[in-house]
């Protein structure tokens, strides 16, 4: 297999340099050219087609998100972000992956910085999930298991996810009604100041009120709260209700917030109708979560998105073969089939 080729975007030659030596001394890939503006990444993209473009947010003239849309638009190609860690940055960045970006890489401490060193590895292993991303949507396939009646009357809709996730969330998020008769929680892969951007972006793109989840706080039907990037969240049934519990990660734990994690304190919970929902992402983050839940929950419902509009479809296909689910369903089909669930099978 040919190595992954690269075209690294940065206005900053230092950032570039340090970009390129760490792709070029990594197995596998390599950079084919540098662009330090929007105008020459447009120029390059065309002319070298690229496996994977590292495209800098923050650029002058033409930034790139202006970049990433055009790219999107006229010749597709996987893209991973660099970012700045600040509220700025992390409000784009998530506008971003909307609009096509693959996944993003945080600076550590700014756009010219000695430590970039420190995302190395991070920023080596999203090249090369990003060159296997899905670009391309379609939404032919849909395996949908009639679930039998729930027992209780009362729901909780759980939903994990990792690369991609802020675009699947919106279209998922962005059907379900003002009324849902379920709270909602979200875990997804993602640093601290990004999830604070992502529930902001959510909710003012939603019908429902979306938060980032707070230690004790009682789910409220219709209120979506999203895992606080560097920390657990675990849900907590409170005499009739359930009580957010937010805290440190074991050291056990490898994602921070982990799907797993919160699936199996949910599968402590008696009472409610359990719904999970596994979105695009790497790996098998939430399949013990969910052995659990089946395990323990009698009246539960297991959805995983399918390969047509997965960006990276290892979660979902981890769920389908090591679990088992009710159902395999496009991401745009998700919300609706959500919302019948609990308004057909649940009263809350």
């Amino acid at each position: 297999m040919s190595d992954i080729r690269v075209l690294v975007v940065d206005d900053s030659a230092f950032m570039r340099k340090m970009i390129t030596d760490m792709i070029q001394h990594s197995e596998g890939m390599s950079v084919i050219d540098t662009a330090r503006n929007g105008k020459q990444a447009l120029d390059k993209i065309k002319s070298l087609n690229p496996d994977v473009v590292t495209l800098d947010v923050e650029m002058p003239e033409l930034d790139g998100l202006a970049v990433l849309k055009e790219v999107m638009e006229f010749n597709p190609v996987p893209v991973v972000m660099l970012s700045s860690l600040t509220q700025k940055g992390a409000d784009t960045t998530i506008k971003s992956i909307e609009y096509g970006a693959v996944d993003f890489i945080s600076k550590p401490s700014g756009s010219i910085s000695l430590d970039i060193e420190t995302v190395k590895n991070e920023l080596i292993r999203k090249i090369y999930l990003a060159a296997k991303a899905n670009l391309t949507v379609s939404t032919t396939t849909k395996q949908l298991q009639k679930p039998s009646d729930f027992t209780y009357n009362k729901n909780l809709i759980a939903i994990g996810v990792s690369t991609g996730g802020p675009k699947a969330l919106q279209k998922v998020i962005g059907q379900l009604p003002e009324n849902l008769s379920a709270p909602v929680i979200i875990i997804q892969h993602m640093p601290p100041s990004f999830t604070k951007s992502l529930a902001k972006r959510l909710d003012n793109l939603s019908a429902l009120k979306v938060k980032e989840a707070e230690n004790g706080e009682i789910l409220e039907n219709g209120i979506v709260y999203i895992a606080p990037g560097g920390k657990q969240l675990g849900v907590k049934r409170v005499g009739s209700v359930l009580s957010n519990q937010v805290l440190e990660s074991p050291k056990n734990v490898r994602h921070v917030p982990s799907v797993d994690y919160t699936f199996e304190t949910i599968s402590h919970i008696t009472g409610y109708n359990i719904i999970n929902v596994i979105l695009t992402g790497m790996g098998s983050d939430g399949v013990n979560g969910l052995k659990a839940i089946k395990q323990s929950q009698s009246s539960h419902y297991i959805i995983a998105e399918s390969k047509d509009t997965a960006v990276i479809y290892g979660m979902p296909k981890s769920a389908i073969e090591q679990v088992g689910v009710h159902a395999v369903l496009p991401v745009g089909q998700i919300g609706r089939v959500l919302t019948n669930l609990v308004v057909k099978k649940g009263e809350g």
